[in-house]
Parts: structure tokens; sequence; C-alpha cells
């Protein structure tokens, strides 16, 4: 599978290689020493989550606070996404800036999401399923929800919709950047990175 660096710094790109035949096809989606050797990341699942959304449906912008902090690996595994990965980790040389991927589930890409990060979509398709792959397991409480049409983040979801966008309630009258930033809510560059140590510490003992 080939490991791609995204502009969102520790956001990475994952396009598997497919193996056709009259059958259908096979690919890999995940390998835990090659995503760590690619990335730098230990990522063990500890939870996997779908959800499933009508066309134009809208869910995000979402982190979890750190601790516990999550990462994750998501995909589409039925219609086709618009994946998007904002960076939030205050301090970070990417902060603030985003990156998106079309998740198409006939070709197999995947986006990996380390801690900090923030991440939402558009579905594409009616009955779109997208899979997440999370580092840990749910804790109520630990959810950060972001207004995904902050104007300071400026996301792209336009280029997507061919209507009005559905959205829950709670992701309509979530807070901008600087609001959740001024609630504490988005954690620091630095302790991320001292999370990602400690992690790749605890993988080789």
């Amino acid at each position: 599978m080939g490991i791609h660096e995204m502009a969102v710094l520790d956001a990475y790109r994952v396009t598997p290689q497919l193996i056709v035949d009259e059958r259908g096809s096979f690919h890999e989606s995940y390998k835990y020493q090659e995503l760590a050797h690619a990335t730098g990341h230990a990522f063990r699942p500890l939870q996997v989550n779908y959800s499933v959304s009508s066309r134009n449906t809208l869910r995000g912008i979402h982190g979890v606070v750190i601790p516990p902090g999550q990462a994750k690996l998501v995909s589409c595994v039925r219609g086709k996404l618009l994946d998007v990965v904002v960076d939030l980790r205050l301090g970070s040389p990417t902060f603030g800036r985003h990156d998106t991927t079309v998740l198409d589930a006939r070709e197999g890409t995947a986006v990996f999401i380390a801690e900090g990060l923030a991440h939402g979509f558009v579905a594409l398709t009616a009955d779109a399923c997208i899979s997440y792959l999370c580092s840990t397991e749910f804790v109520p409480g630990t959810q950060f929800d972001i207004n995904p049409f902050d104007p300071e983040l400026a996301l792209p979801w336009d280029t997507a919709l061919t209507g009005a966008p559905l959205l829950s309630a709670k992701d309509e009258q979530a807070p901008t950047v600087a609001q959740a930033a001024e609630r504490g809510l988005l954690a620091r560059y630095d302790e991320c990175r001292a999370l990602y140590r400690r992690l790749r510490l605890d993988a080789v003992r």
C-alpha cells in the first residue's frame, strides 16, 4: 500500500493496491508495521465504528480532547465521501490548515488521522457508509465539536454539496475554532508530540 503525507502534519493518505479479477477485488486496508514505519505513529485500533449517511449529510468537525486523545483510520466501505482533516493543535506548524480526500468504496483509499487532529466529511452518494478504526474506546464527554462552517477554516463543502447540507443540531450549533480554544478544548501541539512519543515507547516494550 502507498502511504503519503498530507498537507496537515500527522495526517496520511493510504492508497491500497487492488487485486482485481473476474470475481471482484481484494486489498489490504491496514498493516500495523507498515503504517508505523511510514508515519512514526504506533496505531493499534481498540474500537471500530460505522456511520451511514444520506447524500449531502455533513458530519463534523469532530475531535477528541487529550487526554485520552484518539487516532483514527477512516475509509468508505459503501458509496463515496469527501473527507476533511483539520489541524486544530495549538502551536502546530500546520494549525488551521485542512486537506481533503475523496473516499470511494471501489478504491479503498483511507486516511490516517493522529491524535489532536479533527475530522469531518460530507456524503457524496446515498447510503454512504464510513468505517472508523479508533485507537481508544469511546469515553463520554471527551469529544469536541467545531462548526463546519467556521469562516476562519473556510472548508470546501460547497464543492461537494448538491443541495442543502443535512447537519445534526449539535454540529450546527458547535463553537468556532476561536471559541473552542477559549474554552480549553484544543490540544497543544507539544502535548500531542509527547503523546505520540509515549505511544511509540509503549509499543516497543
